[in-house]
């Protein structure tokens, strides 16, 4: 089993807290190519063609083995916005003990209203800060607007409130907007390759942080 960080915004890190969110779509780097006498080429190899469109997608698909962000068993550690609390600004209680956290102990954004602290990135959050695991239970390939409604449901986006949207497309609408907030206006009609990553909440051995 090997072990790599993935970073979660605010948002989804609630959803992930909250049990609803057990997927994730990452964008391809970089991007297949499409030959006619090949297939699908990626990274100098060959996923041949197929007597079907869908065939050689299949075949594309066995690329999930080079996976960057692993295989089914392996664990990703949540990177999230977070700060050290520090017992020399913060605590100024009379009474001892208090009810504060010991000096240097973690305090997550997506879980503190607190929003003048000073936070850090989630980018620079190390590992012995985590307070999130997630083991990784299936990996494929498809194109992002191949997404269905029960899939944007587990990605646990929020549903649309647009007026117009039907009722079958309130979650992919949903998870249209997130994505489009996260990567740009054009990023969804671009339909890139991503991974699709499932996962479950594991324990952390100090998931009382």
């Amino acid at each position: 089993m090997k072990e790599r960080p993935v970073i979660f915004n605010g948002e989804m890190v609630r959803a992930i807290l909250d049990g609803r969110k057990t997927q994730t779509r990452r964008v391809i780097n970089p991007q297949p190519t499409l030959s006619e006498r090949t297939g699908f080429n990626w990274k100098g190899a060959a996923y041949g063609i197929g007597s079907t469109y869908r065939d050689t997608v299949r075949n594309f698909a066995n690329c999930f083995k080079t996976c960057p962000f692993g295989q089914v068993g392996d664990q990703l550690w949540v990177r999230e916005t977070f700060r050290l609390f520090d017992e020399d600004k913060e605590c100024d209680c009379i009474d001892f003990p208090c009810n504060c956290p010991p000096h240097g102990t973690p305090i997550y954004r997506a879980s503190n209203d607190d929003i003048e602290s000073k936070w850090t990135p989630a980018i620079h959050m190390p590992r012995k800060d985590c307070r999130l695991l997630l083991e990784i239970t299936a990996v494929r390939v498809e194109r992002l607007n191949d997404i269905s409604e029960e899939d944007a449901r587990a990605e646990g986006v929020a549903p649309s409130q647009h007026i117009i949207t039907p009722p079958e497309a309130l979650y992919r609408v949903g998870f249209l907007k997130l994505w489009q907030s996260i990567y740009g206006e054009e990023s969804w009609r671009a339909n890139h390759w991503v991974w699709v990553i499932e996962f479950r909440r594991v324990e952390v051995s100090d998931a009382s942080k």
